[in-house]
């Protein structure tokens, strides 16, 4: 009876699928993306429940720009400040698409729409774009595409507010060849599009730093910057700071505008003998203006002026006998077109985006001890995971929120500092995978599971990535995921020359992947704020971080591996740049190399001892003592007693037994020989 009832739900699956196929909707699968996709070919085209509907705001949009003479509208995915996460009310490009990708362009022309985005979100703008939108697969650039829509004349527009220099004179530059008009439309179409139900700005009031988590006053930061302007060979008078992490790290000050990121609408023109602070000035409270002395007008008193007002101050400014200096990283081209050419100061990145990437002893000592705490949230999940996801009652969605609310807990709290990444299976091969309703997959212990998520804390942000498999895995899962590892370990345990930079680094994560042919497509490090951005450069390792690694700097290790439509592994720390005790100091530099600072072991199953050698067994050991000298103390602290049993557990010496070392392979060489003989 019961091979029969078999047979017959087997028949009907078979059945069910050929109606889907029929009928233009995908099959589901476990090994595939069918059904979570759109399928535009069909007839009538499928759409999964996760896309939404964009005709309406398309034809707003044309009508518009039909109005205007437009012939083409470029919309990108970003702020007046060039953020890499944005607050609802600039989110522009996913209001008008329903793609909510933190890359990617949207262009619409008077009959079609496209996206452009990188191979990390393909898959997800398939799953959420309607049949409106044609999603490139970077075979063609924006510039190009809009050349092929559009005749000699035509008039493409854009927001210069939301575009950087380097983007717009890319533009402009292609167009202008082509014989094509892009114009600057600071009233932003999709706005008026978005009308009243577009998302209001902020009012809730900003609030500082508490003292004992900053190592310098305000007044002492800028201090320093004028110093820097100073000393200059260009002599600037006046420094824009248009990055809003930098004014919030230039004050001590922050806010909650921004999902992940506790910065605040903000630009600062700083001269020598006088600061301002373009903000909405009702958000500060009274203690605050009384810290910025915003009563006075002396070069140590701060002057407040509205938002909007930016533009033409500088405009103003620009009018005197003065050099303007700017990070062109973070500077739009609504604010830089107005400020002449003889009058301007270009560098990549602003003085004050280079000196906060060198943490102080202060800041050191806040993001360490951040670091602790959030590993105590970490382990908790990971003892959680072990006990119910043999239940079959979790979900990578549910698996989310409860280490998000672990971390909650945790004294001085403020909350996930991005989005979390809780993917099983299939999802985990997506490196930028964050689960909703409609493509939660429930965890199971024949998948593996990647977790990439992090807190923002007063004294710091944390960011941490785990692979984990209660079952078995693969031969072929345990040897990536050790390469993997190797490549950490490796990169971790390397020392360099002080001003090296982070680029010339990314190989010694890579080579274990490349000699088995594995590779990945992200970069392998990040610099990292002290409770600022989870991502914050220049800091960086790998896809052409090319600035210098100085000891005091925080990046992340985290390369990995990523098999389509079957798993994904990464293993991700911080770490912080320290001097390296060397014998020798060629040419009387210091070297340098890293420190951890984040602390949750690895998943022994999935480690394959054999492929690793000494050194890279002995440094797992080291940084395995060292999380359980430095954890179980917190852990007993908070109570937190089958989590102490169960780090205890797993941070037991590897033994070295499996490594087959060269000396013994000669070894057993010698014996057979003899024995031959």
């Amino acid at each position: 009876m019961k091979v029969f009832c078999i047979a017959v739900w087997t028949l009907l699956l078979q059945f069910e699928g050929l109606l889907l196929l029929a009928s233009g909707h995908p099959f589901h699968s476990d090994k595939s993306n069918a059904g979570l996709v759109r399928n535009c070919t069909a007839n009538p085209p499928y759409l999964p429940p996760t896309v939404v509907n964009t005709t309406i705001r398309l034809n707003a949009l044309r009508n518009l720009m039909d109005a205007q003479n437009i012939s083409v509208y470029v919309i990108p995915a970003t702020d007046p400040h060039l953020n890499e996460y944005i607050g609802p009310r600039y989110a522009r490009r996913a209001w008008m698409t329903g793609f909510t990708g933190s890359a990617g362009t949207a262009v619409v022309s008077k009959t079609s729409a496209i996206l452009q985005t990188d191979g990390r979100y393909w898959i997800q703008a398939e799953r959420q774009m309607d049949c409106n939108w044609q999603l490139i697969r970077e075979e063609i650039t924006t510039e190009n595409w809009i050349l092929q829509q559009t005749s000699e004349g035509d008039i493409v527009a854009a927001d210069p507010f939301v575009f950087s220099v380097a983007e717009w004179k890319r533009y402009s530059g292609t167009l202008l060849r082509g014989k094509r008009q892009f114009i600057s439309k600071e009233s932003n179409l999709v706005d008026i599009v978005w009308g009243e139900e577009r998302p209001p700005k902020s009012t809730e009031d900003l609030y500082k730093v508490p003292a004992k988590f900053v190592g310098k006053t305000w007044q002492e930061k800028v201090k320093e910057i004028r110093a820097q302007m100073q000393s200059n060979v260009y002599k600037p008078t006046a420094l824009l700071i248009s990055a809003l992490d930098e004014t919030a790290w230039l004050f001590n000050l922050r806010g909650n505008e921004i999902p992940y990121n506790p910065f605040f609408e903000t630009y600062t023109l700083l001269t020598a003998d006088w600061i301002r602070l373009f903000v909405n000035e009702s958000r500060l409270p009274a203690h605050i203006k009384e810290d910025l002395k915003t009563h006075c007008a002396t070069a140590d008193c701060v002057q407040l002026k509205p938002y909007e007002d930016i533009q033409q101050n500088v405009k103003e400014y620009a009018k005197g006998n003065v050099i303007i200096w700017i990070g062109e990283e973070y500077t739009t081209y609504g604010v830089y077109k107005v400020i002449p050419e003889s009058k301007l100061l270009m560098d990549r990145y602003s003085p004050v985006q280079i000196t906060k990437a060198t943490k102080d002893i202060t800041e050191q000592k806040g993001m360490k001890a951040a670091h602790v705490r959030d590993a105590v949230a970490v382990i908790c999940y990971m003892l959680w995971l072990e006990k119910n996801v043999p239940k079959g009652t979790e979900t990578e969605l549910s698996g989310a929120h409860f280490v998000d609310n672990l971390r909650s807990k945790q004294n001085y709290s403020k909350g996930p500092s991005f989005e979390t990444i809780s993917a099983s299976g299939l999802n985990a091969a997506l490196a930028h995978y964050s689960p909703n309703e409609e493509t939660k997959r429930k965890l199971t212990p024949d998948e593996m599971y990647l977790v990439d998520s992090g807190g923002q804390y007063l004294d710091g942000t944390t960011d941490i990535t785990r692979t984990i498999h209660w079952g078995k895995p693969s031969d072929f899962q345990k040897e990536a995921y050790t390469r993997v590892l190797m490549g950490q370990i490796d990169l971790a345990r390397s020392t360099f020359p002080a001003g090296t930079s982070g680029d010339s680094l990314d190989v010694w994560a890579r080579h274990v992947l490349w000699e088995a042919g594995l590779n990945y497509k992200h970069g392998t490090g990040h610099g990292i704020g002290n409770f600022l951005g989870v991502h914050e450069w220049p800091v960086g390792i790998g896809s052409g971080q090319t600035w210098n690694l100085e000891e005091g700097m925080f990046t992340s290790i985290e390369p990995g591996y990523y098999e389509d439509n079957e798993f994904g592994i990464r293993i991700e720390d911080i770490a912080m740049v320290v001097k390296a005790n060397t014998e020798h100091m060629f040419g009387g530099k210091p070297y340098l190399t890293f420190e951890h600072v984040s602390f949750v072991p690895y998943e022994r199953k999935l480690i394959d001892l054999s492929i690793m050698n000494e050194e890279q067994i002995q440094w797992l050991n080291n940084y395995y003592d060292k999380i359980w000298k430095t954890i179980s103390p917190e852990l007993k602290a908070q109570n937190l007693i089958e989590e102490y049993s169960w780090l205890q557990k797993h941070t037991q010496p590897f033994s070295h037994s499996a490594v087959v070392t060269p000396s013994l392979f000669l070894l057993v060489g010698v014996l057979l020989g003899n024995q031959m003989l």
